[in-house]
């Protein structure tokens, strides 16, 4: 059934729109960045996912009479790990530069064998390993460059791969047949009662809300919230799990785009050599996988 689903779709449309789904992620990196100018980085966070909680409930009117306890105990649990995501996200993000914050949360590709090993005794395959120690190449090198070395903020940021991971996990592990509007819709909620509940316990000080962060916040409710969910949920179906890796290897690309040519960022040389090992840590065992899974295709 899955390998008709993924000849009945075009592969160059699939390809589109998950490339679409890694722009509107780089670009969060960029707009969280401008938005934190004006408002505190959890407040941001409550605000976003508010935001996009209300957007997503007006897309899932027509299937509210689907709702059930199941799928708010199911999206609950997923929904939490994608509060711990984003809170390591924004405080990471908000200490560390889009660049860098980038290619360090790309880490979960290799985060998810590693927990799949510790956890389930899954085996951990010989690329993946050797991406594990370039990465660790990679996060040495940019400890060696930039202010202040290897950040509170990198370190967040590495956090956040970890939790991308959880969440990835998670997702396939406690979801089963649920519609995926209404966990999403439920994951949102989670996130946003998170990010409210941290903000009272930690009440940030006075703040003012302009048009510039109040763009930035339409921008992050909707695009790599709302859309980006949307897209994956439709169209990663369609391909595999190891194809949509090597396309959403494009994520920190973008952030490192809008870092330089928005932001202004610049990255010395050790951290542009470290950022490119942690690139290609990711990519390796992602290619050699996808290599190994389209020999296997041809010879069938």
């Amino acid at each position: 059934m899955a390998h008709n689903s993924q000849s009945a779709v075009s592969p160059l449309k699939v390809h589109f729109y998950l490339i679409l789904t890694t722009i509107f992620w780089g670009g969060s990196f960029v707009f969280n960045k401008i938005g934190f100018r004006e408002i505190p980085p959890t407040t941001f966070l409550a605000m976003r996912f508010s935001l996009a909680t209300l957007i997503m409930l007006l897309f899932c009117i027509p299937r509210l009479k689907g709702f059930n306890w199941s799928i708010v105990r199911r999206g609950s649990i997923v929904g939490l790990a994608l509060a711990a995501t984003n809170l390591s996200f924004v405080l990471g993000l908000s200490e560390t530069t889009a660049t860098r914050a980038g290619f360090l949360n790309n880490l979960f590709v290799l985060f998810i064998p590693v927990i799949c090993f510790i956890v389930w005794r899954d085996k951990l395959d010989r690329w993946s390993i050797i991406g594990i120690l370039l990465a660790i190449g990679g996060i040495w090198l940019l400890a060696q460059g930039g202010i202040g070395g290897f950040s509170r903020g990198d370190l967040l940021s590495t956090l956040c791969a970890l939790f991308i991971a959880i969440h990835i996990i998670s997702v396939s592990k406690v979801l089963k047949t649920d519609d995926v509007y209404l966990i999403s819709l439920v994951q949102f909620a989670v996130v946003s009662t998170v990010g409210i509940i941290v903000t009272g316990l930690f009440p940030p000080p006075p703040f003012s809300f302009g048009v510039t962060s109040g763009t930035a916040l339409l921008y992050c409710a909707i695009f790599p919230t709302v859309i980006c969910f949307t897209l994956q949920n439709i169209w990663q179906r369609h391909t595999t799990p190891t194809n949509a890796g090597l396309v959403y290897t494009l994520d920190p690309v973008w952030s490192m785009f809008g870092g330089f040519f928005i932001l202004g960022e610049r990255l010395g040389r050790a951290e542009m050599i470290g950022c490119m090992l942690i690139f290609g840590a990711v990519l390796l065992p992602l290619t050699i996988r996808q290599l190994k899974e389209s020999r296997r295709k041809r010879y069938r």
